[in-house]
C-alpha cells in the first residue's frame, strides 16, 4: 500500500477552490497556514517538496472584478498576472515562519516537451530542492495559449512529478478519491481506496466535471495518474479541505492511491535506455572506470565526438571496450567536441559562457 510516510520527494498539486473562496474570491489563509504546516511536517522528516498550486487566476479575477464566468485570453492572461504575484506573497508568508524559503517556478507545456527545456527545467527544481528551498510552481498563465498550455494543474503536477523523480504526487482536490461513477448523480458509486492499475474500465469510469474555480475534472486526474504511476511515482486523491490536509491524509483520511509501477529513478533509466542515440561520445579508460562507479561524465574523459546531436538528446556512451552506456547530453554535438578532454573550468572560457561540469550528468544516464 502506497503512504506518504517514508516519501522522500513529495509533489502537492492545490487546487484553485481550496485556495480561494468561490463567493467573496478571497485567499483561504487559515487553510494555507495548515498547508504550511504540513509541509514543515514533510521537511522536518527530510523529505523534498515542490507544491504545483493553482489560483492565480482566481485570485486576480476578484482583483479585477472580472465576475466568475469564462474569461477571454486576454482576460485570463491579465488575472493570472495581477493574482501570481499575490498567491507567490502568500506562499512565502506563511511557509517563512517555519524558517522555509520558496521560489516561484513558472513554467509552459513547451518547457517539459523541448528536451532541451526539458534539462534546464529540471536542473533548477533540482538545484532548488537541493538547497532546501521549497518550489511552487504554476502554468505561465500570463503568456500561455491554449497551443502551449497544459489546460490544468493535475497534468502539470505529474509531469513535474515525473520531471524531478519523485516518489509520492497527491492531488488536493475537491473530491476524495475516484469512485465508479459521478457521486453527486449517482448515488451507487463506490470510492476505490487502491488501483493497481489503470485499465480501459478505470479510463471509462472517468468523468469530466469539475469545480466551479478549477479546470480539471476526473478524467485529468487520471490521466495524471498514468503519467506518474508509469515514472514509478504513486499518486493520491482526496479531499483538501481540512485544515492540515495532508497530515489527515497520513491518519488514514478517504483517499484514492494509484501505485507506482517500480522506482522512479528504475523507470527513468529505463526510459533513457530505449531512446534512439543521435550520436556518440568515445572516452578514455579513467573516465569508463568512473561511469561504472555512477559518476558523471566529464569533458576532461572525452577523446572523440561523432554524429550531430542537440542539448538534451540521446547519446551513446563507449569506452575502450566498447558502449557503456546512454544518456541526455547538456551540450550540443559542436559545444561538446570544442570542450572534449578539458577541464570543466576551461569550459566558460572555450565556449565563451559558462556550461554545466558534466557533459552527461549521471542522473540522465542508463549503463
Amino acid at each position: 500500500m502506497a503512504t506518504l510516510t517514508g516519501a522522500s520527494r513529495v509533489v502537492v498539486k492545490i487546487g484553485s477552490a481550496l485556495l480561494v473562496d468561490s463567493a467573496t474570491g478571497a485567499l483561504k489563509h487559515d487553510w494555507l497556514e495548515g498547508l504550511a504546516a504540513d509541509v514543515a511536517m514533510l521537511k522536518a522528516r527530510g523529505a523534498d517538496v515542490i507544491l504545483v498550486s493553482s489560483g492565480s487566476i482566481a485570485l486576480g479575477r476578484s482583483v479585477l472584478s472580472l465576475g466568475t464566468g469564462t474569461l477571454p485570453l486576454e482576460q485570463s492572461q491579465a488575472a493570472a498576472a495581477v493574482g501570481q504575484i499575490r498567491l507567490a506573497r502568500a506562499y512565502e508568508e506563511v511557509l517563512q515562519p517555519h524558517g522555509l524559503t520558496t521560489a516561484q517556478v513558472l513554467l509552459t507545456l513547451e518547457d517539459t516537451a523541448d528536451r532541451r527545456r526539458y534539462l534546464n527545467s529540471r536542473a533548477t527544481l533540482s538545484q532548488l530542492v537541493k538547497l532546501g528551498v521549497v518550489p511552487i510552481v504554476n502554468e505561465n498563465d500570463t503568456v500561455a495559449t491554449d497551443e502551449i498550455r497544459y489546460g490544468d494543474n493535475d497534468r502539470l503536477a505529474a509531469q513535474i512529478a515525473v520531471t524531478v523523480g519523485a516518489d509520492v504526487l497527491v492531488l488536493l482536490s475537491d473530491v476524495d478519491g475516484f469512485y465508479s461513477g459521478n457521486p453527486k448523480l449517482d448515488p451507487d458509486a463506490t470510492r476505490f481506496d487502491v488501483i493497481e492499475h489503470i485499465t480501459p474500465e478505470i479510463e471509462a469510469m472517468a468523468g469530466d466535471a469539475g469545480s466551479g474555480l478549477s479546470k480539471g475534472g476526473m478524467k485529468t486526474k487520471v490521466m495524471a495518474a498514468r503519467t506518474a504511476t508509469h515514472a514509478g511515482c504513486a499518486m493520491a486523491i482526496t479531499e483538501g479541505s481540512a485544515v492540515r490536509p495532508l497530515q489527515a491524509l497520513e491518519n488514514g483520511a478517504p483517499a484514492t492511491w494509484f501505485l507506482a509501477e517500480g522506482d522512479p529513478q528504475a523507470a527513468r533509466k529505463r526510459w533513457i535506455a530505449a531512446m534512439k542515440p543521435r550520436g556518440r561520445i568515445v572516452v578514455d579508460a579513467g573516465a569508463a572506470r568512473a561511469l561504472t562507479r555512477g559518476k558523471s561524465l566529464l569533458p576532461a574523459g572525452v577523446v572523440a565526438v561523432d554524429g550531430e546531436f542537440g542539448r538534451g538528446e540521446a547519446v551513446e556512451i563507449a569506452g575502450p571496450e566498447g558502449a557503456l552506456a546512454r544518456g541526455l547530453t547538456r551540450y550540443t554535438s559542436e559545444e561538446a567536441a570544442l570542450i572534449a578532454g578539458r577541464q570543466s573550468g576551461d569550459i566558460e572560457g572555450v565556449l565563451g559562457y559558462p556550461g554545466r561540469a558534466a557533459l552527461v550528468h549521471r542522473d540522465d544516464m542508463a549503463t
